[in-house]
């Protein structure tokens, strides 16, 4: 979309005028930059194991390149390869680029060279006295545009549009810092992008304004039918503009992580902008995270924001919502179904109620609110609603430390042993592959991976078990 269509589309929805300060009014606009099936949630091991067992070449010494792929290219400044532009279009499936830690090189480097399912091509950080390469510049500084990579391990910061620009298949981003990004930190194209995972990765400082994010995903609902944006593990937080993270996604899995202090929304979760509304159903399962709201602004949006709807059914299971004044759910546009099981809601300062839903903005697809759940735990004098079964609410002591963010409940808080393991989804809007119960924690104020989650036949509302 460019600037002028994104200012009729607001000029139609809010009337002429100067535009309200995001979130203010009835739309928020979409970035102008965003215009461009996943197996089993992938871990080290899995991607280890899907390579083949091939003694790699190493080719960072002067050797040539094998012909074909599981070669080892070591990438460091004074030797044969010694920036990543310098290997990038070298590479073929089951390859892997060692770069070493303890230098800074140059960004804006294009990666379109294609790996495979079973032989993704590995860009990894080889950490020297504890420092990772850092990635720094360029316009993008990683640009993935071939399908089927695994990036780990690195630091990526500075780019002047997009840290690290996504618009390609199967990319998985681990273990990796972005930081210090003027406009994007991670950026998904509405064209040619299919399934990205973040997982165990520190987001901050990124975004800036309005329409410039630290995440902002997209899938392209025609060439990648049913992918998924992952975010798993992470941390992202101190977010310099925009919603700490938002997608617009055709499945979003946000599992056990700790999103804390953006501008805007912690969490944005709508429909595609400029696709075909009948390609595919939006749906987004919420799952085990620690949502930290320090200014009265809402915690999430789900639905749309004015140039692109869901239509969706989203999953809130297990979640601690910190708020400091705004509702925590905000309901815009289209939505089709919401469950909420096992969530605590708790105001900051110990006391007051907490808004559950800003809900004068949403358009229910089947006509009427689909609001289901229930042992969801609340501060008194809360607004919750009558859809949510067993709610609980009020009890003090309810944080082991909040002064140290340690989010666990307290042994004798209202939150221990609180929760059901009765999760069934909707029948009426079935939840697709709907996780019945957490079986992770995540990170506390840092990058994780964060505890097992134990398993009890009474379960703590909220992230954490005591």
């Amino acid at each position: 979309m460019t600037k002028l269509c994104a200012c009729f589309a607001i000029l139609a929805l809010a009337g002429c005028g100067p535009a309200e300060p995001y979130g203010g009014g009835d739309v928020t606009p979409a970035h102008p930059d965003s215009l461009v099936a996943l197996p089993a949630l992938p871990t080290a091991e899995a991607d280890a194991a899907a390579t083949p067992a091939v003694a790699p070449t190493s080719v960072g010494s002067g050797a040539a390149a094998p012909a074909s792929g599981d070669a080892t290219y070591v990438v460091q400044p004074g030797t044969k390869y010694p920036s990543l532009s310098a290997v990038a279009g070298l590479l073929k499936p089951g390859d892997v680029v060692e770069v070493a830690g303890g230098y800074s090189y140059s960004g804006g480097v294009r990666f379109d060279q294609d790996g495979t399912p079973e032989a993704k091509i590995t860009i990894r950080g080889v950490s020297r006295d504890g420092k990772r390469p850092i990635l720094t510049g360029g316009q993008n500084t990683i640009e993935a545009a071939g399908d089927h990579y695994v990036f780990e391990n690195l630091e990526i910061t500075g780019g002047a549009r997009r840290c690290f620009y996504h618009h390609a298949h199967d990319i998985t981003l681990r273990s990796s810092l972005v930081r210090d990004c003027p406009q994007q930190g991670i950026l998904g194209a509405d064209t040619d992008s299919g399934s990205l995972t973040v997982e165990l990765c520190e987001v901050t400082r990124a975004g800036s304004g309005t329409y410039n994010h630290p995440i902002y995903m997209a899938t392209d609902e025609k060439a990648h039918p049913g992918s998924v944006f992952r975010l798993v593990q992470s941390y992202i937080h101190d977010g310099a503009g925009g919603n700490n993270v938002k997608s617009r996604a055709e499945r979003n899995e946000i599992l056990y992580n700790w999103i804390e202090n953006a501008t805007y929304h912690e969490l944005e979760l709508i429909g595609p902008d400029g696709q075909d509304p009948k390609l595919a159903r939006e749906d987004s399962q919420v799952i085990g995270n620690v949502l930290f709201k320090m200014n009265d602004f809402h915690a999430v949006r789900i639905g749309g924001d004015g140039t692109g709807e869901t239509s969706g059914r989203y999953r809130f299971l297990n979640n601690t919502f910190v708020m400091a004044g705004g509702s925590a759910i905000r309901l815009f546009g289209s939505v089709e179904s919401v469950e909420l099981f096992n969530n605590a809601f708790y105001r900051t300062g110990g006391s007051g109620g907490v808004t559950l839903f800003k809900d004068d903005e949403v358009k229910w697809a089947s006509g009427a609110a689909a609001i289901t759940g229930k042992n969801n735990w609340f501060p008194e004098g809360s607004k919750t609603h009558p859809g949510l079964a067993a709610t609980k609410l009020g009890g003090s002591n309810v944080f082991a430390a909040f002064s140290t963010k340690d989010l666990r409940p307290a042994k004798t808080g209202p939150l221990a042993g609180a929760g059901t393991t009765s999760t069934a989804t909707d029948a009426k809007f079935s939840f697709p592959g709907a996780v019945a119960l957490p079986d992770t924690e995540p990170p506390r104020a840092k990058v994780g991976p964060g505890e097992k989650r134990a398993s009890t036949a009474r379960p703590a509302i909220g992230a954490f078990e005591p």
